[in-house]
Order: C-alpha cells, then structure tokens, then sequence
C-alpha cells in the first residue's frame, strides 16, 4: 500500500513539473506575440507618417506650382521646399523643411527673417530629403520612402531662395 502512495506523489509531482513548463512556455509565446505586434505596429506607424508627410508635400507642389514660384532651397541650414505668393502687392513665402524631428511649415513675408522653431509642427517625421534633378523634377524622400514630382515649370534651385523670385513682384 505504501509503494502507490509514493508511486503517486511522484506521478503528481512530475504532472505538475510538466505542468508548469508548459503555464511557463505559454506565457513566453504571449510575450514574444506582443512584442512583436509592437513592433509591427511602430512600424506600420512610421510608414504610415512617411506617406502621409509625402502626400501633404505632393499636394503642396501640385497647388503652388505656376510661375517659377517654387524651388528648393534652404532655410537656415535645412532643406527645403519654397515657394511665394502675391497677396495685395506684398510678396509672402511658405518654407516647408524639416526640423527637430518634425515636418515643418512656416508662412511670413518674404522679407523677414524667422527661425525654424518659429514654424508650425506638421507631422513627427525622421529625415526630409529634397533634391532638384533637372528640368522640373524633384526628389523628395522621408526615410525609407521616395517621391518623384514633375513640375509645370521649371524649379529656380538657389541656395538662399530668394533671386529667382524677383520676377514674381508685379511691376
């Protein structure tokens, strides 16, 4: 009789040893699962901003493209993407560029001097790359995305951004 006690207890022990590795593997699955839709799911976030900071730069371009009033440029050391409008006789300008980690928009008359802290936050947006390939194309890349624009017109690249847009001024 005392042989299938003990045959017993280290038939319940072994049961719950098996038992518990299996509760443990378990949980291990879980975790790793979790993990990995996070990452998943960060992912599919920053592909997500990607496109959406290309659309609203496509829109941009595809609105104000007339007249040689777009070009690239730079804004303070940044990259950038600018343009001006006519509006009462003054002579205002959009900078769109990238900075602190964010894509940027800033709108002022053309003549004052702004830095790019003073622009307003679009989007959270790792890098911003632009880049002027001939006759009216543009490259505009966000990390791991690209975007090849045609323009109407031709870009006036210029280092400040602000010779080509004389012609812009009504007479």
């Amino acid at each position: 009789m005392r042989k299938n006690i003990g045959d017993q207890s280290i038939s319940t022990v072994f049961v719950l040893i098996i038992f518990c590795i299996f509760a443990v593997s378990v949980l291990m699955v879980l975790m790793l699962g979790v993990s990995i839709y996070q990452n998943l799911t960060e992912i599919s976030r920053e592909e997500q901003d990607q496109r959406l900071a290309l659309s609203y730069i496509r829109t941009k371009v595809r609105s104000n493209d007339e007249s040689e009033r777009l070009h690239i440029g730079e804004f303070h050391g940044h990259p950038a993407l600018i343009y001006h409008e006519v509006f009462g006789g003054r002579l205002f300008r959009t900078v769109i560029y990238h900075y602190n980690g964010w894509l940027n928009e800033l709108f002022s008359e053309a003549d004052l001097d702004f830095s790019p802290a003073d622009g307003t936050q679009i989007m959270p947006l790792d890098e911003l790359r632009l880049e002027e390939l001939g006759e009216g194309l543009i490259m505009v890349a966000t990390g791991t995305r690209s975007l090849l624009l045609h323009t109407r017109t031709r870009l006036a690249n210029t280092a400040s951004g602000s010779e080509p847009l004389k012609e812009v001024l009504p007479r």
